[in-house]
């Protein structure tokens, strides 16, 4: 991240926009993104995964509709497509880039909105020219915000509880998912961590879990499961594990908000022993501090 702009404030300021004005990118914005784009392509986990921008002029906004996003995204200048290498940790190192990719964006003053479901497959592999080992396990819309929502947009914006977020105590833990992590436990930490919690996440159901292990200051993090969400969604939308992606995404938060904070630390991925862990529960990566 190369913008001025502090990365608190970027991530508070984004928000799933499916609403835009007809202005094109202009030339400087999209020449600075499509720079970002073709330089993140790997995450901590160390998987590929390439992104290309398409955009179109005010004349050419037809076009952009005929990928198909069931209505759901108004006026786009256009979308970031991005194809995951097939890998274990793919999607969760997608997550990541492209949760960056957004960032960026959003510091450049343009509105995004990650489309996991609400997507034409077949019309977007077209664009980036899909390769047999790779997938597209989301899109991204983008274009300038518009002045107001749409009556779309609200609607589905109060029926997911798109400003709500689960309290802390639900989230963040110490040693063992039976205490909860304290801010004041927390210390220099609470920033990060509260930026993981106001992330987006698909459904807004907010699968992230972190343990803070005070012993060796490392974070652990897990992907505790909606109970059916990725079964029914698989079947019914032939959709990705989007709660995986949803990892990545609160890894990305954690990490650049930290590196923003000036508080060291790097991945590790040795599954910790902290005693039971709760249903539909299992672990990501682990944060250690202070590297």
């Amino acid at each position: 991240m190369t913008n001025q702009t502090p990365v608190t404030e970027i991530i508070k300021k984004r928000y799933s926009c499916r609403t835009y004005n007809q202005t094109p990118i202009d030339k400087d914005q999209q020449a600075s993104l499509e720079g970002f784009l073709s330089e993140n392509s790997t995450g901590p986990f160390g998987e590929s995964a390439r992104f290309k921008l398409i955009t179109a002029t005010a004349e050419e906004q037809n076009d952009l509709k005929d990928l198909g996003t069931y209505g759901v995204i108004k006026n786009p200048a256009g979308f970031i497509i991005g194809a995951a290498k097939d890998g274990p940790s793919n999607l969760e190192d997608f997550g990541y880039t492209m949760e960056k990719s957004i960032l960026f964006a959003t510091g450049l003053g343009l509105g995004t909105c990650w489309l996991g479901g609400t997507f034409t497959k077949s019309a977007f592999a077209g664009k980036i020219d899909l390769q047999a080992d790779e997938s597209i396990p989301a899109v991204t819309a983008v274009g300038h915000i518009a002045p107001q929502k749409s009556l779309l947009e609200k609607t589905m914006r109060w029926g997911a509880g798109a400003d709500s977020r689960k309290p802390r105590q639900m989230l963040f833990f110490r040693n063992t998912f039976d205490q909860p992590l304290t801010p004041e436990a927390a210390g220099e930490w609470n920033i990060p961590l509260e930026m993981v919690r106001i992330g987006p996440s698909a459904s807004n159901q907010q699968p992230w879990r972190i343990v803070r292990h005070a012993e060796n200051d490392t974070f652990h993090f897990y992907l505790q499961r909606t109970q059916r969400y990725q079964t029914r969604n698989r079947i019914l939308f032939g959709m990705a594990d989007l709660q995986l992606v949803d990892m990545g995404i609160a890894m990305c938060h954690f990490e650049i908000t930290a590196a923003d904070l000036g508080l060291a630390g790097e991945w590790r991925f040795d599954e910790p022993d902290i005693g039971q862990l709760p249903d539909q529960t299992r672990y990501v990566a682990s944060w250690e501090a202070g590297i």
